[in-house]
């Protein structure tokens, strides 16, 4: 993510200054002079993160909320939906501590961060004890870090089926960071065992991104079963479940048949928001850039912000973020 750059306007937008206002902040000094060219033409994430602190647009501290994206049934472009959320999160000046637990390690290459090359996993921390601290690594964005995951975690249930409380192993993890970050992001495998059992025990909120096919329903029935079982046998109630239509076409009779379906089927839970069909988020995903970074001006970024935005007036956020 080094790599990332804003041009002036984009920066000002993303800070919610206009371009006057943001050469008067310069003018104060908000990065050091000797850092500032008489013309500056672009911006990095370290610029980003100084200037919210020294123009304090920073957003309120709020208690760590856990929120978890999973669906059982593969290729419904979860990975990308949840890093790009995460990004936008900590963009906005949230702190954000993103958890890859796909031994694919697929999350961990959308911020930027070789999986394979962790030293220490998740795996480190439910498994052998390691403090969380230890885990993390840094993705280059100022407050969004990122717990990797690699093939070491492949053999993470086998570990966990013997162990005391191991459904709780994850959860009691997080409360070692609970001061520290405002959103924990989880990106889960498309299966059910006990790694995703430890997620779903630890999430407040459960995304769950689908494609608008009928296959979808299958694993929507499966996924909310397992959630009820979860209330019933383990006293664990969600705070809320938010479906997401993603890769959305219109032009397409079955997807709008599929998108009528969810409507009547989970009314309760489907976001009006749809993710609709964007290039550019595999494009972003390949290389290592959450789309906001890549594109902030494509489809695939203003949606994005339009379910966040959807979602934190369900959960009850007082104000709305902007796409800057």
């Amino acid at each position: 993510m080094d790599s990332i750059r804003y041009s002036p306007r984009r920066f000002a937008e993303v800070l919610g200054l206009s371009a006057r206002e943001l050469a008067d902040a310069e003018g104060h000094g908000f990065v050091p002079p000797s850092a500032t060219p008489p013309q500056r033409t672009s911006y990095s994430l370290t610029d980003l993160a100084s200037a919210r602190k020294s123009l304090n647009r920073l957003p309120a501290r709020r208690p760590m909320r856990k929120q978890l994206f999973l669906n059982f049934k593969g290729g419904t472009g979860k990975t990308s939906v949840s890093t790009s959320y995460a990004f936008r999160l900590a963009e906005m000046g949230h702190r954000v501590l993103v958890i890859d637990l796909d031994s694919q390690g697929h999350a961990s290459k959308c911020l930027g961060v070789a999986g394979e090359e962790s030293e220490r996993t998740l795996f480190d921390a439910i498994i052998k004890k390691a403090p969380l601290e230890q885990v993390i690594v840094k993705t280059g964005m100022p407050g969004l870090d990122l717990v990797p995951s690699n093939l070491s975690m492949s053999t993470i249930d086998l570990s966990l089926m013997p162990l005391a409380a191991r459904e709780f192993r994850l959860r009691n993890c997080l409360k070692d960071v609970e001061s520290n970050y405002d959103f924990v992001v989880l990106d889960a495998p498309p299966s059910f065992g006990l790694l995703n059992l430890n997620a779903l025990m630890a999430a407040q909120d459960l995304f769950v991104p689908v494609l608008a096919d009928f296959l979808s329903f299958h694993g929507l029935k499966l996924l909310f079963e397992t959630v009820q079982s979860l209330e019933e046998d383990l006293e664990h109630v969600l705070d809320h479940i938010f479906i997401v239509i993603n890769a959305y076409n219109a032009t397409y009779k079955i997807a709008k048949e599929a998108k009528e379906a969810l409507e009547k089927h989970y009314p309760e839970f489907l976001l009006k928001q749809v993710i609709r069909q964007c290039t550019k988020f595999a494009q972003s995903s390949s290389e290592g850039i959450p789309i906001f970074a890549y594109d902030a001006e494509s489809k695939g970024a203003q949606d994005i912000q339009s379910v966040l935005d959807e979602v934190r007036l369900r959960i009850g956020e007082p104000s709305k973020l902007k796409l800057a």
